[in-house]
């Protein structure tokens, strides 16, 4: 049983989400100095307070992709500073449907996994692909509703935090479902490896090998459905290295946010293994 476990939740879930995780691409990486809200109105950037008091503290705020608040102090802006700094708003409101795009097609990739597993051992409409897909299904309209800017979003310096974009309690929601669904169906699963054992002519070694195989054709068909995703992983990767690089001219344009850097981003070059530095 630990040997079938580790199979089908390895292979189903451990892959599929792992590749919904494809913003977290391995040749970019993005460091945050202050996290920041987002809202129809506003963004604004915040810096975490000390550990006696909590309070975070405002770096500074954009108002209506227009007027530049530091210490809630009007900053006067030139024309060119001013088209700079709309410029800025909008190419991180452009990151949100970005990343809401990859999230949901993470869930549907999790979907799939969960489905090419559970299907292919215990066949079509199986009890244990129908909860967990309905859960997913679940954490997928979550997602579709709390992330947007209508509701507003805020990001730590860690990312979008998971209780957010994923919901309450969210890997116990999915421990559970998982414990519940493969419990509810353990009659159909044992008879299922049952008659894996009897085609394997009573030979363990034989049937771990048919589940090995099995796995492996899991990870690949995955592999192969993921890589719409990585694609769009990568382009989100340099959209957020776009930020970065118009926070440096704002930086540079104006003084009082010279010393601020919330935006570091690194991409790695996988031909040379070469680092390139977006800044």
């Amino acid at each position: 049983m630990t040997y079938f476990h580790y199979t089908l939740i390895a292979s189903a879930l451990t892959v599929s989400l792992a590749s919904s995780a494809a913003f977290a691409h391995e040749s970019c990486n993005v460091d945050l100095s202050a996290g920041f809200t987002i809202n129809t109105s506003s963004i604004e950037f915040l810096q975490e307070g000390s550990e006696h008091d909590g309070k975070q503290r405002s770096l500074y705020k954009i108002i209506e992709g227009k007027k530049l608040l530091i210490d809630s102090q009007n900053i006067e802006l030139t024309d060119t500073q001013q088209a700079l700094l709309q410029k800025y708003d909008e190419k991180i409101r452009q990151l949100v449907p970005q990343v809401k795009s990859v999230a949901i097609e993470g869930v549907d990739l999790a979907v799939d996994g969960i489905n090419l597993a559970f299907n292919g051992l215990l066949g079509e409409g199986n009890s244990v692909a129908a909860d967990l897909t309905k859960e997913l299904t679940l954490i997928r309209e979550h997602v579709i509703a709390n992330l947007s800017i209508e509701k507003g979003i805020s990001v730590g310096v860690d990312g979008l935090a998971s209780e957010e974009l994923l919901g309450k309690d969210f890997e116990q929601r999915i421990e559970s479902a998982i414990e519940k669904a493969v419990l509810n169906s353990m009659g159909s699963i044992m008879i299922a490896i049952g008659q894996q054992m009897m085609a394997a002519d009573g030979d363990g070694q034989n049937f771990e090998t048919r589940m090995e195989n099995f796995g492996e054709t899991i990870e690949k068909e995955m592999t192969v459905r993921s890589a719409q995703i990585e694609k769009k992983a990568q382009a989100l990767c340099l959209s957020i290295a776009e930020v970065d690089a118009l926070e440096e001219q704002l930086k540079g344009q104006i003084k009082p946010l010279a010393d601020t850097n919330v935006f570091t981003v690194t991409v790695e070059h996988d031909e040379d293994d070469n680092h390139a530095n977006a800044k």
